[in-house]
């Protein structure tokens, strides 16, 4: 009799465990497939991404998910997403730098480590990210690029998925406004002239896009326009500003920990502009040759809005000496 039960609690067991494996499986395949809602299928994904600067109304620096579709180009943050079509992007770049880990903590840590113990640290104290710059235009022909911080060697498996359109030529933004009514305190940004210095591709868009936003929040500047856009407005941009690299030195933040405390001195990112200011009336040209240089982290993010900060202070004042001047113009003419 034992034994008899002891079988017979062996195949109740066996049955109990049989039927819920068995009913899931029953209940899913009852679910018709037409009617689930088809998920975009990506074609590549980064989970571990951060926004860098440029991404259209992504704020700098935020962490989420970088998805490329047969579709769109998505970023999904804890704040929402937003996309871009596919068919808008018109390259696709990577590059890489150097970080510490530990920033400035981590540097001032190295300074205190006796018998050259600080360049031993500096060895293990750094770490590889990826950055990967993509260029799109918008709905009204402008020119905009984003960079994103990757995870290591990622940015390189990306540009194998980006299987890129070729778009006609651009046209010239400066021959736009030859018959077209002048808007007042509009100014053109032109696209960088890069052609006198090898820049990277993330330097590259971070300087025009800082350039874009700071004049933007420049006192008395009114519609800032990007290059490609100009046939999009009823009006010609009333200024131009026109930038072109002379000089670029890309700085070093391994070299800089190698060297201890010297290295705050050292292997720093230079960059030298001539910038040139003109109007749509062919009276003003003025030039300025802008010379930025930063040390430390995220300096290819620094140095390109110092950059901007630079070009939308000479363009206040070459602007607010261009109105002083057809003010008192203005007021002989009353007079005579």
């Amino acid at each position: 009799m034992k034994y008899l039960s002891g079988a017979s609690l062996f195949l109740l067991a066996h049955a109990s465990l049989c039927v819920p494996n068995h009913l899931p499986a029953a209940t899913i395949q009852a679910v018709p497939q037409d009617h689930a809602a088809p998920a975009p299928t990506a074609v590549w994904k980064s989970s571990s991404a951060e926004h860098v600067y440029g991404f259209p109304d992504m704020k700098p620096n935020k962490k989420g998910a970088l998805t490329l579709s047969a579709d769109a180009l998505t970023f999904s943050g804890k704040s929402g997403n937003t996309s871009i079509p596919r068919g808008s992007l018109t390259a696709v770049s990577a590059g890489n730098q150097r970080v510490e880990l530990w920033g400035m903590s981590g540097r001032i840590l190295r300074m205190t480590i006796p018998d050259g113990g600080g360049l031993a640290a500096a060895a293990v104290m750094h770490h590889r990210v990826d950055m990967l710059t993509v260029e799109f235009n918008d709905g009204r022909g402008g020119n905009h690029a984003a960079v994103f911080f990757l995870p290591a060697n990622e940015a390189e498996r990306a540009l194998q998925s980006f299987a890129l359109t070729p778009i006609p030529p651009r046209k010239v933004s400066d021959a736009l406004c030859q018959n077209a009514l002048v808007e007042p305190k509009s100014v053109l940004v032109s696209a960088p002239n890069w052609d006198h210095a090898e820049v990277p591709a993330a330097y590259r868009a971070l300087v025009y896009e800082h350039v874009i936003d700071r004049l933007r929040r420049t006192k008395e500047v009114g519609q800032v326009y990007r290059d490609g856009e100009g046939e999009s407005h009823g009006g010609c941009p009333q200024y131009i500003v026109h930038i072109s690299i002379a000089t670029f030195k890309q700085g070093s933040s391994v070299q800089r920990a190698f060297l201890g405390p010297v290295g705050m001195f050292v292997g720093t990112t230079q960059m030298r502009f001539d910038v040139t200011f003109t109007d749509s009336s062919g009276k003003l040209n003025t030039s300025e040759q802008i010379t930025a240089t930063m040390r430390g982290e995220s300096e290819s993010t620094n140095v390109a809005d110092h950059v901007a900060k630079s070009v939308a202070r000479h363009y206040a004042a070459v602007l607010k000496k261009a109105n002083k001047s057809n003010s008192a113009k203005n007021t002989v003419n009353h007079a005579s």
